[in-house]
């Protein structure tokens, strides 16, 4: 389907994208997923071709491109080459954000600059044992003691948790409702800090999640982002990208799947002819194909509505929802095509079938992004 949403300077980006991705993560892949993280030099060289933090001011070593066609690229060229472990998107346009729209200046000038050149990996600590969704729940406690916050509770299901370097911490530091929640930016080796648990996945094995434990950490004052008792509002306000970013991931990798299994297709031969010949094979994958195609217009959509500053989040909701549901669709249907070769890890399709699971959950769960739609019918 012909795209008409990007310009010149947008596709010689993707190949510069694209040509790094092959150049420095795929041929690595299988070193990652033993290591279960990426190595930090990539970030590194991720940083190095200004891949990081595009919309970052100059005066900070960003771009200062405030375009999300950018990051949606990245996150399409990640997805389209099968990648789960390298989250730029996590870094880019899920963290950075509470620090370039809400951070005092000497926040940004602290952290920033690190972050765009790669040797800084950011992450967000928000979920806990005890809670998913639902912020009312948190245990955490951020103390106000003067010059300073006493910081004590734990998190689960960190991604980027064992080579993360900064943490935007989600903390009650109050006990009325939503103004309870603030965010503090915590360093990785601080007094009191630990990474718990390298947690043990289903799939995504070379992106790294884990568990964190904060232990009477002292933080300044003035590593509170923002407003206290406002950071309930910021994490609401940074959704809706969110859920456009990971949909894009999505999809992409849902291609992915798509086209591994046209080629596998046309080549295997069942009963002297090749798999692709016969009606069912072609039916399926017509219906894949156009379930992917409608999905891709109305990301691309969705994208405009993000960069002109119209975007909904009912919208943001459908496009996870959508998308997160139709890779699910996608890599099941196509693995079946395999037959047992596809549940053999040497075949990519088994790898994409497990990393794609988890996509239904995480960014918020499918029945959450229902609730978010059905509430917007007005019923």
């Amino acid at each position: 389907m012909q795209r008409r949403i990007f310009e010149e300077e947008h596709n010689i980006f993707r190949e510069s994208f694209r040509a790094f991705m092959q150049q420095e993560v795929v041929p690595r892949r299988d070193e990652f997923l033993e290591q279960g993280y990426v190595s930090k030099e990539v970030w590194k060289k991720s940083g190095d071709y200004g891949f990081l933090i595009p919309a970052a001011p100059e005066n900070l070593g960003g771009l200062g491109i405030n375009d999300f066609r950018y990051e949606q690229i990245m996150a399409e060229e990640m997805g389209l080459c099968g990648e789960s472990g390298l989250l730029v998107y996590l870094h880019n346009t899920i963290v950075a954000p509470y620090f370039l729209k809400y951070a005092s200046e000497a926040l940004k000038e602290k952290y920033i600059p690190a972050a765009v050149r790669g040797e800084s990996v950011l992450a967000i600590a928000m979920t806990e044992p005890d809670f998913g969704s639902n912020l009312a729940g948190m245990r955490t406690t951020a103390k106000d003691m003067g010059d300073h916050y006493l910081l004590n509770g734990s998190k689960i299901f960190i991604s980027n948790g064992v080579i993360g370097d900064v943490f935007v911490v989600a903390a009650r530091t109050s006990d009325q409702a939503k103004e309870a929640i603030s965010l503090l930016v915590v360093e990785a080796g601080v007094e009191g800090f630990a990474r718990g648990r390298k947690l043990k996945k289903m799939g995504m094995h070379s992106q790294d999640t884990a568990e964190l434990v904060f232990d009477n950490v002292k933080v300044p004052k003035g590593n509170l982002i923002g407003e206290q008792g406002k950071g309930f509002y910021y994490l609401m306000s940074g959704l809706a990208e969110e859920r456009a970013v990971v949909a894009i991931w999505n999809l992409a990798t849902a291609v992915h799947a798509f086209e591994e299994t046209l080629a596998y297709v046309k080549d295997r031969q069942v009963f002297d002819k090749p798999l692709g010949a016969y009606q069912n094979t072609q039916f399926t994958l017509a219906g894949l194909k156009a379930k992917l195609d409608i999905a891709q217009a109305y990301l691309d959509r969705l994208v405009e509505d993000i960069n002109d500053g119209s975007v909904d989040s009912t919208d943001a909701a459908t496009a996870k929802l959508i998308c997160s549901e139709l890779q699910g669709e996608v890599v099941d249907q196509c693995l079946q095509f395999f037959g047992g070769h596809g549940y053999m890890d040497e075949y990519p399709i088994s790898r994409l079938y497990a990393d794609a699971r988890i996509t239904r959950i995480f960014a918020g769960t499918s029945e959450v992004m229902k609730m978010i739609i059905g509430k917007s019918l007005d019923l």
